[in-house]
């Protein structure tokens, strides 16, 4: 009896200098996420100074922030946090850091844990990013791109009037079919959305407050539920797309969708940031020509396309990736195939496959965000999420941009990136 009770109570020891051990390594995973999260703060506060010219009107520019200040402010704040949360032995590195603008920080704490007067080897790890923000799947930045000129009423919704003389060619042609289609909900602003978001708060079957695509005046849900099949086969021939596999009465024009009626691509800020043409100051006087025509013939931003290139290959029309991927556009030799593209080093002809490309994306996806995410990793990935899907290196790219963009004025400064805690 008295071996037994000696046996429970050494057991218990060893047993409460184990959980000591266990909670002192749940320290350290603490230690090592506040950090990351100060380090991806403190970066996110710097992002929007990568993209300001070093030089105004012959001065340097104080907004401006060199990239090696940007990631020194990030590994300062991380190691701050980190050791006014106990940890000593503090790692911090960038796993995107040979990038332009890295969005990615990982912190490392190796603190050894003693259990019971033996050290034992322990730590913990914690990643940290800047991305875009999660329901930019279902539109531009938070209130960007409201639609503000005219409207046409169908059935007391409105919607753009490009969009009301497409219906009305769309709803003739059901009607030939024996179809008579309900418009059930069109524009919609964000003060609706957001009290429609209140009633329902499930952001796979309601967009968030100003996210929505409604607000664009280019979504119809369209009924009734008999009507679904005939939609689905005929609504492209009146440039209509059904915008998500789960919701069949939702139908989006998608004729010439340009950058700019989705909140990319308008007037942006004047001065040296933004050459009077479009053109953003830093693109190589050789390649501007391309870009001006390509963005006029697709209505494609040429600000976007410039910081697509800049992201895909710096200008160098002679780029090849690991993955095979090739020229100043960065295109697989499938998909070169598929859009005619003969040379992808040739850079005036890739900048144009480029442009069509986009235009086509974004006719499929009605949003700037997820059209770059399908331009990197396919357009599979993101039509199963309907969303930016959650590879680093797709979410880093569509980051970059965005930050490029905000540079240009064409989007607010910093590309309304927000911190996340990945791992």
């Amino acid at each position: 009896m008295l071996g037994l009770l000696i046996a429970v109570l050494l057991g218990a020891f060893v047993l409460g200098g184990v959980a000591r051990g266990l909670g002192l390594q749940g320290d350290q995973q603490g230690a090592a996420d506040l950090a990351a999260l100060a380090g991806a703060r403190a970066m996110h506060g710097a992002y929007g100074g990568l993209f300001e010219p070093a030089v105004v009107a012959g001065r340097p520019n104080p907004a401006h922030v060199e990239r090696a200040a940007y990631l020194h402010r990030g590994r300062e704040a991380a190691l701050a946090t980190a050791r006014r949360n106990g940890a000593s032995s503090v790692e911090v590195a960038f796993p995107d850091g040979r990038t332009f603008a890295p969005v990615r920080i990982r912190v490392t704490v190796r603190d050894p844990v003693t259990v019971e007067a033996a050290r034992v080897a322990a730590g913990a790890q914690a990643e940290a990013e800047l991305a875009p923000p999660q329901m930019l799947s279902l539109g531009g930045p938070p209130g960007a791109g409201e639609y503000r000129g005219p409207f046409a009423t169908r059935q007391g919704k409105r919607m753009r009037p490009d969009v009301a003389a497409a219906y009305d060619r769309m709803a003739a042609a059901a009607r030939r079919a024996g179809h008579r289609l309900i418009v059930t909900s069109a524009f919609r602003g964000n003060a609706e959305q957001a009290a429609l978001f209140a009633r329902r708060p499930d952001p796979k079957w309601v967009a968030r407050p100003g996210t929505s695509l409604h607000r664009l005046g280019t979504e119809l849900d369209l009924g009734p539920p008999s009507a679904y099949g005939w939609l689905a086969a005929n609504s492209r021939r009146f440039h209509f797309v059904k915008r998500y596999s789960w919701e069949p009465w939702h139908f989006g024009y998608a004729l010439n969708a340009g950058t700019r009626s989705v909140g990319y691509g308008g007037a942006g800020s004047s001065g040296s940031r933004r050459a009077a043409s479009g053109v953003p100051n830093y693109v190589p006087a050789r390649f501007r020509p391309a870009l001006r025509r390509a963005a006029q013939r697709y209505s494609i931003s040429a600000a976007l396309l410039a910081a697509q290139i800049q992201a895909e290959s710096n200008f160098n029309p002679y780029a090849r990736s690991p993955a095979g991927a090739q020229g100043i556009a960065q295109f697989m030799p499938g998909t070169a195939r598929a859009y005619g593209l003969r040379n992808p080093f040739d850079p005036e002809a890739a900048i144009h496959a480029q442009a069509r490309l986009m235009r086509d994306l974004l006719r499929q996806f009605g949003s700037v965000p997820l059209a770059l995410a399908a331009y990197n990793a396919g357009p599979a990935p993101v039509q199963r999420c309907g969303c930016i899907p959650p590879y680093p290196e797709t979410r880093g790219y569509v980051a970059r941009i965005l930050g490029l963009l905000g540079g240009a004025g064409v989007i607010p400064a910093g590309g309304g990136l927000e911190v996340r805690l990945v791992r």
